[in-house]
């Protein structure tokens, strides 16, 4: 299993880092695209839908994706244009977390196969733009965005082994512990604060908000965004138990499905744009 994992990471790590850096912008976000495509794939899977509807979806979202690429837009989308579709990813992902995470379970009006793949779309749809924005203000700064998952990611997972204790959310995830929401809390506003000290992290996204908005705004910011990447992981944990899976799929061998790999990032991304534009 371990060989298995390994290798897959190689792979995706040999065809994600030359894109990030290196490849134009328009292939970058064709790229990002068909692995969205796959996630919304996995998504429709989760959501209750039978194989042959999923590959609607997930051609419907290639489609819409594929449009706005070749159409009148760049992969570089003015500002004016992401602040309606990231302000319904900010409500969709509302109605799901709001609906969902108190009562570990998905209400009966979301948990209808086409309701639940249609938010899917939305939030899959707005994560990418986030991502193809994020990818535009430079490498540097989409990596800042993502660390803020893996900063996270890394801290909760040592924290909750060190420390134990209370579970999350055990309902949905039995693994996750307050501890090691905490420990990410910690290293989250940690990584904040350098961005705002350091000047080589002077274009990372905490160093923008902090200096626009000043210290506590920054870690109030912080703080919400690491809560989303928590609240996107606890979602998808969630959808698997509500389709009775392990994992989202088997298309990476050794670590589940794509949704598996980007679910903390599928609310953060569009919302951390959005805190940009405001």
């Amino acid at each position: 299993m371990l060989r298995t994992r390994v290798i897959t990471a190689l792979v995706l790590l040999a065809v994600l880092l030359p894109a990030l850096f290196w490849a134009p912008a328009i292939v970058f976000a064709a790229i990002a695209g068909l692995l969205a495509c796959a996630a919304m794939w996995e998504w429709a899977r989760l959501a209750g839908h039978k194989p042959l509807a999923c590959l609607v979806w997930a051609a419907l979202w290639l489609g819409a994706a594929a449009a706005l690429l070749l159409g009148s837009f760049s992969a570089s989308l003015p500002s004016r244009d992401l602040t309606g579709a990231l302000g319904l990813s900010a409500l969709a992902w509302a109605a799901l977390l709001a609906a969902s995470l108190p009562r570990a379970a998905l209400p009966r009006a979301l948990s209808a196969p086409p309701v639940l793949a249609a938010l899917g779309f939305v939030v899959m749809f707005a994560a990418w733009l986030g991502l193809m924005q994020a990818r535009g203000l430079g490498a540097g700064f989409l990596l800042s965005v993502l660390l803020v998952a893996w900063v996270a990611d890394v801290a909760a997972y040592f924290g909750g082994r060190a420390f134990g204790g209370a579970k999350l959310a055990p309902r949905i995830s039995p693994g996750k512990t307050w501890a090691g929401v905490w420990s990410a809390a910690v290293a989250v506003v940690a990584y904040a604060v350098a961005c705002t000290l350091w000047p080589a992290l002077s274009n990372t996204l905490f160093a923008r908000i902090g200096h626009r908005w000043g210290l506590p705004i920054l870690l109030v910011c912080s703080l919400a965004l690491l809560a989303l990447t928590v609240m996107g992981d606890l979602f998808e944990s969630l959808l698997k138990r509500h389709a009775g899976v392990k994992d989202s799929s088997g298309l990476l061998p050794g670590h589940g499905g794509v949704l598996d790999r980007i679910d903390a990032l599928l609310p953060l991304l569009p919302i951390a744009i959005l805190l940009l534009l405001a």
